[in-house]
């Protein structure tokens, strides 16, 4: 898994790695601007071949100085180049004054101001956004508002840019939590401009996958800057005092392609893998129970339950309502079926390793006695929907919470679980680094002691002990189908089955949102959430199971 960075780890490794002597400022500036620059040419191939036009917008920090070294290497490739400074020169950082005059050997640098640019003088030009990469810390102003205007204009006008490429990222995002800074609601500095192409450096960042990132920055480039042995030691705790304060715990990683043969980067040697051996019997495989609310109520269970099935728990049981035996009974044939009055046998059975509570399973007294009995049992469970609901209304539920629970609320279910930390999220960002769903997710999970998969596009799973994954549905992964009723209580059914089979509760939750996505991109448009179970036998033949 790869680290997402924020803006504070990302400087910290720089200054680690030239701290070493491994690599100067400057050096690392120059690999930027060139790293950019053979983004857009692997983007757009044709744009290699023959000169064309650019309009390289500068900012007052580094990331201008990126962009200094962008407009000269285009300058020597043939094409006409404008360049516009928002500040002074100098006030300008060093490394960043440095490629200042060396641009200043070959053109001209244009002051930034609200009548600087005139649309109509750059159809058909490349854009360069380096005006406010990972460090931006306060909504923008003054001609800032005015070139982001500017930015914002082009987009209704397709023959006013070739592109737009973003160095780090659109100005005006915050690179923390993907979310615009802005003065407060209506304000101009509310609206970021939708790159085409985002070119970063070393490591994607968070706002990259979180937040509203996704919907502006296009495609991301992630360019090499020679910073791998820097991040490797700050994630594996080998690191200068600059980065002892983000240790490994610290980081947060992008959830990848599932390891078949077993093990994860927190788990012990011999951690299960998706791959199941031939010489185990089905409870080697783990029984999970799912429990189902009472008559018409069955479907969200029946969901989950053929989840748990189909990604490999060897049995799966529905723990019904004695009045809704012969409905579930009319719905299931491999998945068993056993009355609630049972609830309490099949809780002392060792070979039940893994409950799901929740969906539609109901939130009268008989619900929360329930769900108390499986909490008291110390069995690996996932709670959603319902649960979620009453352990956010009932303190004597959020006591029982245990290091074995991964909890998977939505938007609606999270604010129920931390009406403050929810209140925050939805709070104008007027600063950075803002507040931003990693910190949420990271929070909640600390103070109930369990695994929380905070749900969404980009979902995001946080471990009590600090360990964060995030699960992006968004670029090359983009899932819009999953937005249907039904398809998170199959992913809870996942997790379950996961669990049942032994995974870890972090592994089971990481590996369940890839398998979860990847079943919908194998599906694609159409999609119901029965489809979803159906399609991890071609997902898993995919992975060479």
């Amino acid at each position: 898994m790869a680290e997402l960075l924020t803006a504070a780890q990302m400087r910290a490794i720089e200054q680690a790695a030239i701290a070493s002597g491994e690599v100067t400022g400057l050096e690392l500036m120059e690999r930027a601007g060139r790293g950019v620059v053979a983004a857009i040419f692997d983007e757009w191939p044709e744009l290699r071949e023959t000169s064309h036009r650019a309009v390289v917008l500068c900012g007052p920090g580094n990331n201008g100085g990126d962009g200094f070294i962008v407009a000269r290497l285009l300058k020597e490739w043939g094409w006409e180049v404008e360049v516009f400074l928002y500040g002074e020169p100098d006030k300008l950082p060093p490394d960043a004054r440095v490629n200042y005059e060396r641009w200043r050997g070959m053109g001209e640098v244009n002051p930034l101001s609200g009548r600087s640019i005139d649309i109509r003088r750059h159809d058909g030009a490349v854009i360069i956004d380096a005006l406010f990469g990972t460090g931006l810390s306060r909504p923008l102003e003054g001609a800032a508002v005015d070139v982001q205007r500017f930015l914002l204009g082009l987009k209704g006008r397709s023959a006013a840019r070739k592109a737009l490429v973003a160095v780090d990222c659109p100005s005006g995002l915050c690179l923390d939590s993907g979310l615009p800074l802005q003065k407060g609601a209506g304000a101009a500095g509310m609206y970021v401009p939708a790159a085409d192409l985002t070119v970063t450096f070393q490591r994607r960042k968070l706002g990259h996958v979180i937040g509203q990132g996704p919907l502006h920055c296009g495609r991301v480039a992630v360019v090499d800057i020679g910073l791998d042995k820097a991040a490797r030691d700050a994630a594996e705790g080998r690191s200068a005092d600059a980065i002892d304060p983000i240790a490994a715990r610290a980081f947060a990683r992008e959830v990848a392609r599932p390891n078949t043969s077993g093990g994860a980067y927190y788990s012990a040697p011999g951690a299960v893998g998706l791959r199941k051996r031939v010489d185990l019997h089905k409870y080697h495989q783990g029984h999970a129970l799912v429990l189902s609310g009472g008559p018409g109520r069955g479907g969200a269970a029946r969901l989950a339950a053929r989840g748990a099935l189909r990604i490999g728990a060897g049995l799966v049981t529905l723990v019904v309502p004695h009045d809704a035996v012969a409905e579930t009974a009319a719905r299931v044939d491999a998945i068993m079926i056993r009355e609630a009055d049972d609830a309490a046998a099949l809780l002392d059975d060792d070979r039940v390793n893994a409950v799901c509570v929740g969906p539609g399973f109901g939130l009268d007294p008989r619900a929360v006695s329930l769900l108390e009995a499986v909490l008291d049992s110390q069995k690996r469970v996932v709670l959603d929907a319902d649960a979620l609901t009453m352990v956010g209304a009932h303190k004597h539920l959020r006591a029982k919470l245990h290091g074995g629970c991964v909890l998977t609320p939505h938007e609606g279910e999270f604010a129920r679980l931390s009406p403050q930390s929810a209140k925050r999220l939805k709070t104008t960002a007027k600063s950075g680094p803002a507040y931003s769903k990693v910190d949420a997710t990271r929070e909640v999970a600390a103070e109930l002691g369990c695994i929380v998969v905070f749900k969404g596009a980009d979902t995001v799973i946080a471990h009590a002990a600090g360990l964060c994954s995030v699960h992006s549905a968004h670029y090359d992964r983009a899932a819009p189908w999953l937005a249907t009723a039904g398809s998170g209580d199959v992913l809870s059914g996942f997790i379950a089955g996961l669990l049942a089979r032994g995974f870890a509760p972090m592994q089971a939750a990481e590996t369940a949102a890839w398998l979860h996505v990847e079943c919908a991109r194998t599906f694609g448009p159409g999609l119901i959430a029965e489809d979803l179970p159906e399609q991890l036998p071609a997902v898993f033949r995919d992975l060479g199971l």
